[in-house]
């Protein structure tokens, strides 16, 4: 097994982000730790002129490379596992890991499996619906003020990454199933369980957020993702033939 993180499995995912010079300064900043990807979701303004003069000429490559998406769940479909950055906590937020662990969390995952590092607005960071899309939140301690500039962040998470690229030792990790396999079981499963009546039509999501969380710290496989989809479907093909054979005797005994 390789004793260090594997850095060309890691992507740096910007969402909405509002200020091109934070684009080109988080390319520089992750060229400089050895992360190549960055990916942009639905940027509020991606002028190439003020990206690059930030990137420098250093990371003109990281620019280029770059991957642009109008949606979240379309910039997610292909990676395993997310980590969410966020400064808020409480509520929904639950952090369970820091910069600093990081890195020993996502050492043993990268080897076979791609990562999103999710950062959100400058303005208000990830909402609540984004972070449903995380496997992981991770918050950057600060002393008073919680909020960092944009590019300062990403820089601190790709360092963390970056020293877990030098050589440590952790744990092997299957292949996770990715994000579009995830969203198809969770709402599968969110319907299989409003027919039973298990979860409140009218509000399914407060629910589900629980689940989520439940079994984001499962870290699904593939397959294991097709064993739950395919009992939601025995839910639902059994819970229709119910409703049919209640039809039919219904129906008998009326005559």
């Amino acid at each position: 097994m390789p004793d260090k993180i594997n850095l060309k499995n890691i992507a740096i995912v910007l969402h909405r982000t509002r200020h091109p010079e934070n684009i080109g300064a988080a390319a520089r900043a992750i060229r400089n730790m050895g992360i190549g990807q960055l990916v942009v979701v639905d940027p509020q303004n991606c002028d190439l002129t003020k990206i690059c003069r930030m990137a420098t000429h250093a990371a003109l490559d990281v620019v280029e490379q770059m991957k642009a998406y109008d949606t979240l769940d379309e910039a997610l479909a292909d990676f395993n596992f997310v980590v969410g950055t966020t400064a808020r906590l409480g509520g929904q937020r639950k952090v369970i890991s820091s910069p600093a662990k990081l890195g020993q969390k996502l050492f043993p995952i990268s080897h076979r499996n791609r990562i999103a590092i999710l950062f959100g607005p400058e303005d208000r960071g990830l909402t609540n619906v984004d972070i449903r899309f995380c496997d992981l939140l991770v918050n950057i301690p600060t002393a008073e003020f919680s909020s960092l500039n944009l590019a300062q962040a990403v820089m601190i998470m790709s360092y963390e990454l970056f020293s877990f690229s030098r050589g440590k030792t952790g744990e092997f990790a299957p292949r996770l199933a990715n994000r579009y396999e995830l969203e198809a079981m969770y709402e599968q499963l969110k319907d299989a369980l409003i027919r039973i009546s298990f979860i409140n039509p009218d509000n399914p999501d407060y629910f589900m957020n629980n689940l989520r969380h439940f079994l984001s710290r499962l870290q699904l496989r593939a397959k294991e993702v097709r064993i739950v989809r395919g009992i939601c479907r025995q839910i639902i093909w059994y819970g229709k033939k119910c409703y049919r054979d209640g039809l039919e005797e219904k129906n008998t005994n009326s005559k």
